[in-house]
């Protein structure tokens, strides 16, 4: 059984938090995504990124069609991954949940791109003329914002997928994003 899939479900039967949380400014967060927004390119392993590549971009060709849209979403969403420390698989899955891989996606409370990132961090780190649908701003905002929850929540993927959802204690977000990722985006690395 996958590593995370055993962490989904322990973590089902220890949830005690059932109130809800908002997406709020975390004065932590905002110093991390002003840093990394501010990086240069990051750099990745590239016999990892064209294995990676190969297998992604078969399993990503019914949601994108062009070839050199769908290469170019995957080696940055691989690149941003990484930087940020956490798999590209799961970013992958979160994508799929969040905007079904449409860059312009505005959800009914103003977030915005791939990873449907909330304006706010915008204003919140200074930079309020970044573009969130732009493909590289948003990976880099979203994979910062998801790293930080996970490492909040010490790994537990359930309450570190809520935070980014604004809804931490529940596990419907969670595990349908889980659940993508063991069904469709998940790379046995052994």
């Amino acid at each position: 059984m996958p590593q995370f899939l055993a962490l989904f479900l322990c973590a089902l039967f220890l949830i005690a938090d059932t109130a809800t949380a908002k997406q709020v400014p975390d004065a932590e967060l905002r110093t991390l995504l002003t840093q990394t927004v501010n990086e240069s390119s990051s750099f990745y392993d590239r016999f990892d990124a064209e294995v990676w590549l190969v297998d992604m971009s078969g399993r990503l060709k019914r949601y994108i069609k062009d070839p050199e849209q769908r290469l170019e979403l995957l080696k940055r969403v691989h690149a941003e991954a990484k930087r940020a420390e956490i798999e590209p698989e799961l970013v992958m899955s979160l994508i799929h949940v969040e905007s079904a891989f449409k860059r312009f996606a505005i959800s009914s409370v103003g977030a915005q791109g791939l990873m449907q990132v909330m304006p706010f961090w915008k204003n919140e780190i200074g930079r309020p003329d970044d573009n969130l649908t732009n493909i590289e701003t948003n990976l880099r905002y979203g994979c910062t914002i998801l790293k930080h929850y996970i490492d909040k929540e010490k790994g537990n993927l359930i309450r570190a997928l809520g935070r980014y959802n604004g809804s931490l204690g529940k596990v419907k977000y969670p595990a349908k994003v889980l659940r993508f990722w063991q069904d469709y985006w998940f790379i046995n690395h052994q």
